[in-house]
């Protein structure tokens, strides 16, 4: 028998948490293993209980979600933590997969939404795009202050197959689309993607994603 997804609940609201618990509690293979009501809370809860995944508020008192999220990416054996927060163009969602996050997700995202998502980065997956990530990432790159220069030392290990296939991710295609695009089969697909991340030395498809806006390889769309 498969053991059940672990998951740890970090937001300062309570009935947040319980309806969370609810949802995912009534999904079979899922466990709520824990809560925490702030930052500093789901540090120590993480690393007692060793959930496999942390659904993580941004805004919470003592410390943020940002900070926390940081920490616990920078461990050994670390969860997958999915960034809960309100707004579609928060720029601390952003900082949240920047410090490590795998996943980006509204509190209002339906039900099967959340569960998918856990489901997904459970198994070492990343949810790019469930709703407004990549324009998330579009918007930040659009009004930094400072474009950053590319990494031409670490673009440079790429073959050229192996950037078509990083783009193709920033736009957040699925390895099917993928593979449909390039007329290769998605096992091939998979392994240029593992090549990819270990190369650049990112933690998956998410921060290949960010890699990709932050050095040019996918320009933001105009603003409309």
């Amino acid at each position: 028998m498969t053991a059940p997804i672990r998951i740890l609940l970090a937001d300062d609201q309570q009935l947040l948490r319980y309806g969370f618990r609810l949802v995912l509690e009534g999904e079979e293979g899922l466990e709520v293993v824990g809560e925490a009501s702030n930052g500093l809370e789901a540090i120590s809860q993480a690393a007692a209980l060793t959930p496999d995944v942390v659904l993580m508020d941004v805004r919470m008192p003592v410390l943020d979600g940002i900070e926390a999220t940081r920490r616990i990416c920078s461990e050994e054996g670390s969860p997958a933590v999915i960034i809960l927060t309100t707004f579609d163009l928060d720029e601390y969602a952003f900082s949240g997969l920047r410090a490590g996050a795998s996943a980006f997700l509204l509190k209002d995202a339906d039900p099967e939404e959340l569960v998918r998502a856990v489901r997904i980065v459970a198994e070492g997956e990343s949810v790019v795009a469930p709703r407004v990530t990549t324009r998330l990432l579009e918007e930040f790159v659009r009004h930094a202050s400072q474009a950053q220069e590319a990494d031409t030392e670490s673009i440079a290990e790429l073959t050229p197959r192996e950037v078509e296939v990083l783009q193709a991710i920033a736009c957040g295609d699925s390895n099917a689309e993928i593979a449909e695009r390039l007329y290769v089969s998605e096992a091939t697909v998979k392994t240029h993607v593992g090549r990819v991340l270990s190369k650049l030395g990112l933690r998956d498809r998410v921060h290949a994603v960010i890699f990709a806006y932050e050095h040019g390889l996918v320009p933001p769309r105009p603003a409309p």
